[in-house]
């Protein structure tokens, strides 16, 4: 008799999961997919260069990169971590690169080898995908479960996988409250900050190699690039930021505060003694021709603008509530923040089902027994960098190798 598996959803966990059950003469693998297309983020991710994994194979290391599913990650992660990704599609074919900061990429650079490479994979597998399958609701029989789909059609399977994504709506997840599983509401993560008519967006486009970002009336600070957009605020030290305060920004109505270090890790005193350096040193120079920080022009000058440093001043005239004005600003500026922009077609979901109900060990439904779960449906996400598609590849590597067996 064939074991019947159903996957919902053809995006980055569902089909890996697919292309990691070994064909078998007695199992059958269906994937139901609600869009016309598979694999649509990963196409997108990095630009459509796609953002594998990350360059971090110490596992306790890699948790730290997740503001969400550390006790899930711990044990997924040392069954398949980046290396193993890294394997695995060499082994296929593709070799990967890092880049500086670690992230991973394809040496195509190239979204589409990454698509091509799992589907080959799922079809060596005899893989089936059904396209334009919304599941509307799953019904638990005495021996397996019923797909009911949106269409009216239905599909019976043995064992179902659950890889649709996070869904940014609560009632998306209706059909698996209905089975009885528990959902952490879903709160967007991985956002930029907007910060309409401010005059800094007239800067759109600079961007600063090492900032530092922390929400005021938190703990929290993140470090990295930045990017000034013509909304507001991008980059990967906003994104992270975003991704660690998803829940917390969410309660204020995305409407805060910041403070940016545009200098990175510089202290008040350091900077004190490089401009008392410039002073005596580079006295005769005018402050808005010496710019020693190496900020983009275009930032250096309107930090001057807003001390009030004007073009004919130097730095052995300049006035001691200008210089400590000017220190304020390079190390605590501050921003009002309301509103916020999806990044790209990278958005990603903090929250999902409750991984206390979900067995780590299989990514099988502790609820409901057949049932299993992978990628970003469970309450697990990562901050930009390739974690959330490693999440992705280690669930659906547990689920795949777990699924198939009787």
């Amino acid at each position: 008799m064939t074991l019947k598996i159903a996957i919902i959803g053809a995006g980055a966990a569902g089909c890996f999961a697919a292309a990691n059950i070994a064909a078998q003469k007695d199992v059958s693998v269906t994937i139901f997919e609600k869009t016309g297309k598979a694999l649509q983020k990963v196409k997108a991710s990095g630009g459509g260069r796609c953002n594998v994994t990350h360059a971090c194979f110490d596992v306790p290391e890699l948790v730290n990169r997740y503001p969400r599913g550390k006790q899930l990650l711990r044990k997924s992660l040392h069954v398949f971590n980046p290396e193993q990704t890294i394997n695995w599609f060499q082994q296929r074919g593709v070799k990967l690169k890092a880049e500086e900061d670690g992230r991973m990429f394809p040496i195509t650079d190239s979204s589409q080898t990454i698509i091509d490479c799992i589907w080959q994979e799922m079809m060596k597998q005899r893989v089936e995908v059904q396209y334009h399958k919304s599941v509307e609701r799953i019904e638990k029989l005495e021996s397996g479960f019923r797909l009911h789909f949106v269409d009216q059609s239905s599909f019976d399977a043995d064992k179902i996988l659950v890889a649709t994504g996070g869904f940014p709506k609560p009632e998306q997840y209706e059909w698996l409250r209905a089975l009885g599983h528990t959902i952490q509401s879903p709160v967007p993560s991985l956002f930029t900050f907007n910060m309409p008519k401010h005059p800094i967006t007239e800067l759109m486009g600079l961007s600063v190699p090492d900032a530092i970002v922390k929400i005021m009336g938190t703990k929290l600070t993140e470090r990295g690039p930045l990017l000034i957009t013509h909304w507001g605020m991008s980059g990967p030290a906003i994104l992270r930021t975003s991704a660690w305060a998803a829940r917390e920004l969410h309660d204020r109505n995305y409407d805060f505060q910041i403070l940016i270090n545009w200098l990175g890790d510089i202290s008040d005193n350091d900077l004190k003694e490089q401009i008392v350096n410039l002073r005596k040193e580079s006295g005769k120079q005018f402050v808005a021709h010496k710019n020693p920080f190496s900020l983009p022009k275009r930032l250096w000058e309107y930090q001057l603008q807003q001390c009030g440093i004007t073009d004919e001043m130097r730095w052995g005239d300049l006035p001691a509530a200008a210089q400590n004005k000017l220190i304020e600003r390079l190390l605590r500026d501050p921003y009002a923040v309301k509103g916020k922009t999806t990044f790209k077609e990278e958005f990603v979901t903090c929250g999902g089902v409750n991984l206390s109900e979900v067995n780590a060990q299989t990514m099988e439904s502790r609820v409901v027994p057949g049932l299993y779960f992978a990628g970003e449906i469970l309450d697990v996400d990562g901050i930009t960098g390739g974690f959330n598609f490693q999440h992705a590849w280690s669930s659906a590597t547990i689920a795949a190798s777990n699924i198939a067996d009787v």
